[in-house]
Order: structure tokens, then C-alpha cells, then sequence
């Protein structure tokens, strides 16, 4: 294992105070830490107790006292609309400083929540570092989201305000967004006092037309920023809440994950400088969107707080115009650093098999690929590699843990890569392999993966007003540790496979077989652009695997000879005890915006169970197409 790496590693893992207490001095502090962590409450843990900071004057504060007021921040780049806005790190703080200024004098104070239902627009980064700069805690909702879902959030955590704007603009439609807040402060159990909206040209509704039939305050973005005083940054405990993230799908009870602020900003620092190797002066692009945690940390944060230059991208991956928009972004702003999810390349892989649309535009800028979101499987990674001829790196986590739990750690060093593998532990994320009772698996084998208490800085310190809750949910079923939800196995060299959830994991005739591990073989196969693989309740054999795949564009195909190349595919890499035998061609897959296949509602429809649509989805009619390959059958 490679030197820089794993000394990293094992300071981390056997010192842990020590190796953050260091990290912590990348960060400006208003007094700084001399406690790494309190572990009074376990296994409830705090970092950096006695540290006080503020998020927003180390995003952009500090970059404009060190000299560098000039230079580009943030780069809204706008397929939609076709155009481009350009802030320096002076004028992203001008900004920051005057909205954080009228939430001040709306009456929103330190602890008080503000819900942020926007689009990808630079209002979305503004409001968020402005509450960063108060000491309100931010939650950011996909704007677009359905009343109902937005309606359980402000429920749950109770905002003050809402920020939003008039709508969003898709490929092929404008998403109106004062009707659907309306609505669900109708439906909220709780009250809100001011709704901000940014105006944007070609929406039909305007804050007036609510002022009057509510009690709410209907309030402009523009005419408040008028009249107000910019504000300060409070100094704010490490411990301080930063925002409260809901989880993707979450059905009932809302679960807010929530962040805090001086771990959060310590581990995003760490990760710009081990993982990502971003410094002041780079142009990172993430592809994602506000309202995910890769949003939350990669567009807004992270770049910032390590004086780079971030874009954000209001578009699709193709479609806005072409699948070849990747590589205009990456040529018109000299992109260093690019982060994706893997359903994005199978997108463009799909619509383009060569990547030729990409390939067009100028790529020497470019660094790095990395990637996240859903497992990348073998198949995308070697497109991804042979298209772009950079080290392209799969990098795993999840919303909980707000940065990467496993990837290739190039700002330490570049490990060899593994196709299938987001490659090793983070420094921090103390990895082990367990089975169902708790004992450690040994190398190769699959199993539960955990992570060691505490987790690091950055990771979710609670669930928002519910302690028990996150116990209960991740803590309590091995002692000492935190349980992903995700099965995989580490191999004999210390690097991580991910092969899926853990009821991604079926058994047919006795035999636990990974549908991850299946997937991937059916990836393999050169129609194929992406898969999935479920299991069905079958009376004699307890599951059965069933194959659902999208074909590249431009494939011409006997399908029933597709079909049995595939089985004999799966039959050569896994087996004859996976028993395949069934595949169905399909014309897309039902996932959540941030890409993630929704395996588990496929298996309901497919099993004959009631089911919800989750309100994450990116295009409910795919799911209503695949219903009809889905229902049992007899």
C-alpha cells in the first residue's frame, strides 16, 4: 500500500485527535480548538468543542483579506437560459453580505431555520452562505418538489422563512414554484412568517397574488436587497447546526440529517486538500444539484472554502443541446476538477457511445473525473477512462457522512486504481466487513459494511430534534459502530468493493447472491448503456434475480438473441447458481434525480405490494412504463 496514504491512515485511525487537531489548523478559527472531540455523550460525538468559526467567512471572507477578491468564485453557467455570470470572491461576499443582511432584519436570528426551495441558480449558494453567515440553519429542498414533501419539512424543522423563487426552467417546460409553496403551507402543520422570492422572467405567478388570502409575509428578493445593511459573520460554536439535509425517498416521518459547522468545514478543507487536490486557483465543476448532499458539499463549500472556483450548472447532461455539454463547461472555463454521478456518463454513453460530442471540445484543462451518486460499474469506468485519459475516481458516501467515505486519495497520492472499487478508506472512516451477527468477515468475503465510532469530522452528528431516532437507526445493531445500510467486501489489498444496499442482496434457493455483482456483468455486455438487477419473491426458489436493461443509442439488436447472450453471460461470471433467466430490454430506468435506482419500488410493483412513488423521482412516466414489465406475472 502506498506510503503517504496509509501513514495518513493510521494516524487517523490511532490517534485521532491529534491527526484533526492538525486538519483544524487549515481552518480559520475565531479561537481555535484545543479539544478534538467530546465523547461525554456517546455514541453521540462532538468535534472541536471549544472551537468557535464561521463557515461563510472562511468560504469567502478570508479569500478577499489574503488578496484574492478578484478572482472567480463562482461561474453560473445556464443552458436554459444560454448564459453565463461570472462572481468574483468581492462580489460573492457583497452579495452574501447583503441577503445575510435582509434575513437579519426580516428578524432571523442564530438557531432560527430557514427552508431554501430554489432552483440551480446563484440565489441558491447566496441564501445558503447567508445563513451560514447568521447562524440559521439552512435546509435545502429540490425546488420543484412536490407540495406534500415539502409541506412534511417544514413540519419537521419548523422554518422561519422561506427562500424561493418564481421557477425552474426543464429542457421542455418552466416549473411554476409560488403555487406549490402555497399549497404546502397550507398543508404544513407549522407556521412560516416570511416567503423571500427571487423574480425570474417567463413565470406566471408573483408574490402579490398570495400577499392577501395569507398570513404569511410574500416578500421580493431585489427590494429587500435594496434597503438592506450588509451583515457580519457570527461567530458560531464548532458544534453549531449548519443545515439539516432530509434523506433521498424518505416515506413518513421526515429524517433530517443534520450537519454541523466546524467539523463539517474542517473535513471538507481535509478532502479538497487529500482527496480532490483542489487549491485556490482551480476551477472545480460539479455536476449536481443544491438539494443533494454532493451539491451541498462540492458546488457550494468545499470549493470555496479552499479558495477555488466553483461552477454551477443549471442543465442536463444531454439534451441542453447535446450530450456534449460536459466537455463545452469543461473547454469554456478551463475546468481542473469535474465530479459527476455514474448514471450522467451512461446518460451520455447512451446517447453518444464514442463520447465523440465530448472529445470535440478542448479536455487539457482537466485533471480529474470523479464520480458518485450510485456504484460505478467496470463497464462506465473504462468508457470514462478511454474517453478522457485522466484518472477517473470512484468515490463512495452518503448523505449522512457529507464527504467521501472511500476514493482514491489524490492529494496524498494516486493509488492504482481498481475498476469496481471507489479504491480505499478515507483517512478518518475506519472501515470493517461484518456479518449479520456482528463478526468481522474475512478478506474477499461479502458483508455488512460499518464504520468505527466516532465518525469523523463532517459526518451527521444527530438527526434533526430526534437523538433516539439516529441511534436506533444506525447504531445500534453492531455496538461501537455505524451501519451504511450497504453490503460489500474489502480485498486482500484494503480496497473497497461496493456491490449494493443490503436488501440489494437476494436469495435464491439458499444461495446469497449480490444483484450488484450481477449488474455488473450485465453492463458488460457492448449494448448495453445501464441495468438493473432486482429480486422477485418466487414460491419454490424464496428470489429470483430478474435483468431489466437500456440499450445505447443507435444499437440494432434481436432481442430475444440480446437476451440469451446476456444469461450466458451471467451464467459464466456468476454461475449456474444464480439461475438467470430473465431479462427484459426497456426504454429507461426510474431513479431519483441525484441518479440512484429505485431497485427497492421496482421490487414492490414487481412482488404485487402497495408501494409509493418516491418524491425524489426524476421522471415518474419511466416508472409507469417499466410497471408493465414489472407486475407478476400468472
Amino acid at each position: 500500500m502506498a506510503q503517504e496514504y496509509r501513514q495518513a491512515f493510521n494516524q487517523a485511525a490511532t490517534d485521532p485527535a491529534a491527526f484533526w487537531l492538525t486538519a483544524a489548523r487549515d481552518v480559520q478559527w475565531d479561537k481555535a480548538p484545543t479539544q478534538a472531540i467530546d465523547d461525554s455523550k456517546a455514541p453521540l460525538y462532538n468535534w472541536f468543542p471549544d472551537g468557535k468559526l464561521n463557515l461563510s467567512a472562511n468560504a469567502l471572507d478570508r479569500h478577499v483579506a489574503a488578496g484574492r477578491g478578484d478572482q472567480a468564485a463562482l461561474i453560473y453557467d445556464s443552458a436554459m437560459l444560454n448564459s453565463k455570470t461570472e462572481y468574483s470572491y468581492s462580489e460573492l461576499l457583497r452579495e452574501v453580505e447583503i441577503f445575510a443582511g435582509v434575513l437579519r432584519d426580516r428578524g432571523v436570528k442564530t438557531g432560527d431555520r430557514v427552508l431554501i426551495y430554489l432552483p440551480m441558480i446563484p440565489q441558491a449558494v447566496i441564501s445558503m452562505l447567508a445563513c451560514a453567515r447568521l447562524g440559521a440553519v439552512h435546509s435545502v429542498v429540490f425546488g420543484g418538489f412536490a407540495p406534500k414533501e415539502l409541506a412534511a419539512r417544514i413540519t419537521d424543522c419548523e422554518p422561519v422563512a422561506i427562500v424561493t423563487a418564481s421557477g425552474g426552467i426543464e429542457p421542455s417546460r418552466h416549473i411554476e414554484y409560488l403555487p406549490a409553496v402555497a399549497e404546502a403551507l397550507a398543508l404544513a402543520e407549522k407556521s412560516v412568517r416570511d416567503v423571500i422570492v427571487s423574480h425570474r422572467d417567463g413565470f406566471e405567478h408573483s408574490p402579490s397574488e398570495y400577499q392577501d388570502a395569507s398570513e404569511v409575509n410574500w416578500l421580493d428578493w431585489d427590494e429587500l436587497a435594496k434597503v438592506a445593511q450588509p451583515a457580519a459573520p457570527v461567530s458560531l460554536d464548532s458544534t453549531h447546526p449548519l443545515y439539516v439535509l432530509y434523506t433521498s425517498g424518505t416515506t413518513g416521518s421526515p429524517k433530517g440529517v443534520v450537519r454541523d459547522t466546524g467539523g463539517y468545514t474542517t473535513a471538507l478543507q481535509f478532502s479538497m486538500n487529500a482527496i480532490y487536490d483542489v487549491h485556490p486557483g482551480d476551477v472545480m465543476f460539479t455536476a449536481s444539484d443544491v438539494g443533494w448532499v454532493v451539491g451541498h458539499s462540492y458546488i457550494v463549500y468545499a470549493p470555496l472554502i479552499a479558495g477555488a472556483t466553483s461552477v454551477l450548472y443549471e442543465g442536463k447532461p444531454i439534451g441542453t443541446p447535446d450530450a456534449g455539454v460536459f466537455g463545452r463547461i469543461i473547454e469554456d472555463h478551463k475546468v481542473t476538477t469535474m465530479f459527476t454521478a455514474p448514471t450522467a456518463l451512461r446518460a451520455v454513453r447512451k446517447a453518444d457511445p464514442s463520447g465523440a460530442l465530448i472529445a470535440a471540445h478542448d479536455l487539457s484543462s482537466l485533471r480529474a473525473l470523479f464520480v458518485a451518486g450510485e456504484r460505478l460499474d467496470p463497464d462506465t469506468y473504462h468508457f470514462a477512462v478511454d474517453l478522457l485519459g485522466i484518472p477517473v475516481v470512484d468515490n463512495w458516501w452518503q448523505t449522512e457522512t457529507g464527504w467521501p467515505i472511500a476514493s482514491n486519495p489524490l492529494g496524498l497520492e494516486e493509488l492504482t486504481a481498481k475498476a469496481g472499487s471507489p479504491t480505499t478508506p478515507v483517512p478518518g472512516f475506519n472501515v470493517e466487513i461484518r456479518d449479520a451477527l456482528g463478526a468481522q468477515v474475512a478478506a474477499g468475503d461479502e458483508g455488512n459494511i460499518v464504520i468505527k465510532l466516532p465518525l469523523p469530522p463532517g459526518a451527521l452528528t444527530t438527526l434533526w430534534g430526534n437523538d433516539q431516532r439516529f441511534i436506533d437507526t444506525y447504531l445500534t445493531q453492531i455496538e461501537g459502530f455505524y451501519l451504511t445500510g450497504d453490503s460489500g467486501f474489502l480485498d486482500e489489498d484494503g480496497y473497497l468493493f461496493v456491490m449494493g444496499r443490503t436488501d440489494d442482496v437476494i436469495n435464491v434457493s439458499g444461495h446469497r447472491l449480490s444483484t450488484g455483482a450481477m449488474e455488473q456483468v450485465l453492463a458488460s455486455h457492448p449494448a448495453v448503456a445501464e441495468c438493473a438487477v432486482i429480486g422477485i419473491n418466487d414460491a419454490l426458489k424464496g428470489q429470483r434475480a430478474s435483468g431489466y436493461v437500456v440499450l445505447k443509442s443507435g444499437v440494432d439488436t434481436d432481442e430475444e438473441t440480446l437476451k440469451k447472450e446476456i444469461v450466458a453471460l451471467v451464467r459464466q461470471h456468476i454461475g449456474p447458481v444464480a439461475d438467470f433467466r430473465e431479462v427484459s430490454v426497456v426504454a429507461g430506468l426510474p431513479k431519483t434525480r441525484s441518479g440512484k435506482i429505485l431497485r427497492k419500488t421496482m421490487r414492490q410493483i414487481a412482488d404485487g405490494k402497495e408501494y409509493t412513488v418516491p418524491s425524489t423521482i426524476e421522471d415518474p412516466a419511466v416508472l409507469d412504463d417499466l410497471a408493465n414489465y414489472l407486475r407478476p406475472q400468472g
